[in-house]
């Protein structure tokens, strides 16, 4: 066997039959701008976004056979860099070409933010390099449930959901007029910059540093409350500590406050997370301000 050197996505770790069960795609996977399209909707629609791990107090572990292990194994989700680990394994598996990118979610801030959130790039084998590529974000929990192509200045409108990607560009004294690309979301008020993100190419060893970063600092919101999303084109629920919304494609939204004892319930009922052994128990003393280890 060859030394891995880190530049791939080690998918020949991946059991894709498993992976492709997990999201309910019964099609022949074809690197094809077709079979991305499907894949991605069904990964968005099939695996939730979630922190619970990090709440539980156990570590976020982005080797392939962890990944693989929760989020298809398991009835469980993840977050970006779990997400996306994951989707770029698949890809490479069926043959696409990938390139992991960095971004800095701002959702409408106009300060600088650390580049937090993980997406990929992605073409077809032999795609001319004049013809747009597609932007894929499976991890970021709220869409987009197709991917965007990039360089693109459009919007698109999926199923009811609004997204559109703008260039944009930033001025430093060091960097004058550096090139980026901005994700934009409509919302009930109107278009809300996401993130934005250059197209320089990350790998493996920076989604690790990045997500000690996300899963473990005391600045991270990841690390302050649980934080569960489930993306569908019908609706988006969030579960924000204790606070569950729903928000529709029309804008029309619904709000309610759970009991910490509610919470596991609701995982399971509304997101498809089902916590085993004494992790329901676990999660309602973190809602509680309980310690763990009592």
């Amino acid at each position: 066997m060859s030394e891995d050197l880190g530049f791939g996505w080690q998918s020949e770790l991946l059991d894709l039959p498993a992976y492709l069960k997990r999201i309910g795609y019964d099609g022949e996977p074809r690197p094809d701008a077709a079979t991305l399209r499907a894949l991605h909707r069904a990964h968005v629609t099939a695996i939730p976004f979630e922190n619970l791990e990090i709440i539980l107090g156990r570590p976020i572990t982005l080797d392939l056979a962890t990944v693989q292990g929760k989020l298809v194994d398991r009835p469980r989700g993840g977050y970006c860099f779990e997400h996306n680990r994951l989707f770029a394994a698949v890809l490479e598996k069926i043959g696409f070409e990938v390139v992991a990118l960095t971004g800095r979610v701002s959702m409408g801030a106009a300060k600088l933010l650390p580049a937090t959130h993980a997406l990929l790039h992605v073409r077809t084998p032999g795609q001319p390099a004049e013809e747009p590529a597609l932007l894929c974000d499976v991890g970021f929990g709220a869409g987009p449930l197709e991917p965007l192509e990039i360089p693109g200045d459009q919007e698109a409108d999926q199923d009811g959901w609004g997204f559109r990607l703008r260039p944009g560009r930033v001025t430093t004294a060091w960097q004058p007029n550096t090139h980026l690309w901005e994700m934009h979301q409509r919302g009930p008020d109107g278009w809300i910059q996401r993130h934005t993100f250059a197209l320089d190419e990350a790998f493996r060893i920076d989604f690790d540093v990045l997500n000690h970063y996300v899963s473990t600092s005391p600045r991270s919101p990841f690390t302050a409350r649980p934080y569960v999303q489930r993306f569908s084109p019908e609706a988006l629920h969030v579960l924000d500590g204790t606070t569950l919304t729903t928000r529709r494609p029309s804008g029309e939204s619904s709000e309610r406050a759970l009991a910490p004892e509610q919470v596991p319930g609701t995982l399971a009922e509304v997101f498809g997370i089902v916590l085993d052994g004494d992790d329901p128990a676990r999660l309602v003393q973190a809602l509680d301000g309980s310690n763990l280890d009592v």
